[in-house]
């Protein structure tokens, strides 16, 4: 019996939200690809980012952070990037078959859409602000204004987002540049003579403290691979000859290629906000409106450009946020009424959040939930990176629920674990030092745990039985009746035939048995 809705039926709508993106319905060149998804990374939270680390910890220590923080979220990036584009599946579907297991990964769905909604939120209150100051419109209105205007894009999933990134990347790009290209290098007044009030600066020094406080702020954003990886699960499947260079750089760019525009933004961020803090005072100087209404000199013109910008990455924030949800329940309730129904959920959490204040707790926030998610990226890609090259794991990703353990523990251990030491940590219980560096302890720990643990186990806990299709191009789900191409079925004993990714997920009666059926 199918247990979704109409909106779950309807591609153009769903967007394979559960499930193995098609060839047939990859039909874009790996540039549009590569431009929808750096199209979303136009938020204005890098600048904001930049500009809070230099006010607090010192221009020299931002530098440093911000440029060591990019090195580690580009190289952990790179085996996310090229296994999602190569198996064509999402974030969510990428950790289940990357050492979690099919309920491991439930815990990574909420840190992925908790990072979904805390980037909403914060880009949201951006824009509120630029309107407010702009427009004069009360922020509590502007905060429902950005909430509600990226609902009609997002419903029409990477269809309608390839149109406005496209659309929109060449006048965000030309705007951006405009405080830094317009005034000579010598008529830039600020310093590093700021920060260090809380002890972890010293007015303008470098400090370890104030490094790694500010890199941890900065490695919030590891996360961000996850929206990228949910655009390049449409990327077209790999060819040899000449496309196969611009298969590989399409790749690269879209994926951990956006942290090099990031840590620029951040820079430029950083930048602004010690060349305005002394007239606008610290609060101010980290809001991405006040300094480009300072760098731009146009108040309408800043307004436009912090506009356009919140969109381009909230249409990402809440359809990522819809893929993350949708995966959760559909594992937890085994009911899935389409992804349409969690873009109203996601997007309702981070209006809450924004008429709580939560930019006001930026520096807070970002340094909590960066030990979480770096410990889960840092142990989905050493499993890529270094258990499948090494043997240790099966080479592919598999991600239907057949063939899966409930929980794996070489990533789902490794990072608890991790996780688990780095919060300790960040708290203080192994001083002020280690609370500095908690995000590389867990870094650390989630990359040598899986391989460590991989050994412990002998992989036993990756692939649940092994895998018996019959031939064929396409083959027909027995519980739905629709035709679907091979990597996105399982064979059923329960059912006697093939059953899709989807049915598979929501069938509950059926797992138990699929799972011990023909055990290797």
């Amino acid at each position: 019996m199918r247990r979704y809705g109409g909106w779950a039926s309807r591609e153009a709508i769903e967007d394979y939200s559960l499930r193995y993106a098609p060839v047939s319905y990859r039909r874009w060149s790996p540039y549009a690809v590569a431009v929808t998804a750096l199209g979303s990374i136009a938020y204005l939270a890098d600048f904001a980012i930049g500009g809070s680390i230099a006010v607090t910890y010192g221009m020299t220590n931002a530098v440093a952070a911000i440029c060591a923080a990019a090195l580690v979220i580009f190289l952990t990036g790179i085996p996310i990037a090229v296994y999602s584009a190569r198996y064509a599946i999402d974030m969510d579907l990428l950790t289940r078959g990357a050492g979690f297991g099919y309920l491991g990964s439930t815990l990574t769905s909420l840190i992925y859409a908790s990072f979904t909604f805390i980037f909403f939120a914060l880009e949201g209150s951006i824009m509120a602000q630029a309107l407010a100051a702009g427009l004069g419109v009360p922020l509590q209105l502007g905060y429902l204004v950005c909430a509600l205007v990226v609902i009609p894009v997002v419903v029409y999933g990477m269809t309608a987002l390839s149109r406005l990134q496209l659309w929109t990347q060449p006048v965000w790009l030309a705007l951006m540049v405009i405080p830094f290209v317009t005034r000579p290098p010598g008529e830039w007044h600020g310093s590093g003579g700021v920060g260090g009030g809380d002890g972890s600066g010293d007015g303008g020094g470098f400090t370890l403290v104030g490094f790694g406080l500010g890199a941890g702020v900065a490695l919030s954003l590891i996360a961000q691979i996850g929206e990228q990886a949910d655009y390049l699960r449409f990327m077209p499947e790999r060819r040899a000859g000449r496309g196969r260079i611009g298969w590989w750089a399409a790749v690269l760019a879209a994926g951990p290629g956006w942290v090099v525009l990031g840590a620029l933004k951040q820079l430029g961020g950083a930048l602004l906000a010690v060349e305005i803090v002394d007239r606008v005072g610290p609060e101010r100087a980290v809001q991405p409106m006040e300094q480009y209404r300072a760098g731009i000199g146009v108040t309408a013109l800043a307004v436009f450009f912090v506009v356009l910008s919140q969109i381009k990455i909230n249409v990402t924030n809440a359809y990522s946020g819809s893929l993350s949800w949708a995966n959760f329940f559909a594992r937890t309730l085994h009911r899935h009424p389409g992804r349409v129904v969690w873009i109203f959920f996601n997007v309702g959490i981070a209006l809450a959040l924004m008429e709580l204040g939560v930019f006001g707790l930026l520096n807070t926030v970002l340094g909590f939930y960066s030990n979480v998610a770096i410990a889960w990226i840092g142990a989905v890609s050493a499993d890529l990176a270094i258990n499948k090259p090494l043997g240790l794991s099966p080479r592919g990703v598999e991600f239907k629920r057949a063939y899966l353990h409930t929980i794996n523990p070489v990533g789902f251990g490794s990072m608890v674990i991790a996780s688990a030491v780095s919060l300790a940590a960040y708290f203080g219980a192994f001083g002020e030092l280690a609370h500095a560096f908690s995000p590389f302890i867990a870094l650390g720990l989630a990359i040598a745990l899986a391989p460590l643990l991989a050994l412990a186990t002998r992989g036993r806990y990756y692939l649940a039985r092994e895998r018996d299709l019959p031939p064929g191009a396409l083959l027909t789900c027995v519980v739905c009746g629709q035709a679907y191409e091979r990597p996105d079925v399982a064979d059923c004993p329960f059912h006697h035939g093939v059953i899709c990714s989807l049915c598979c997920s929501l069938e509950a009666s059926c797992h138990d048995l699929c799972k011990t059926q023909d055990a290797p």
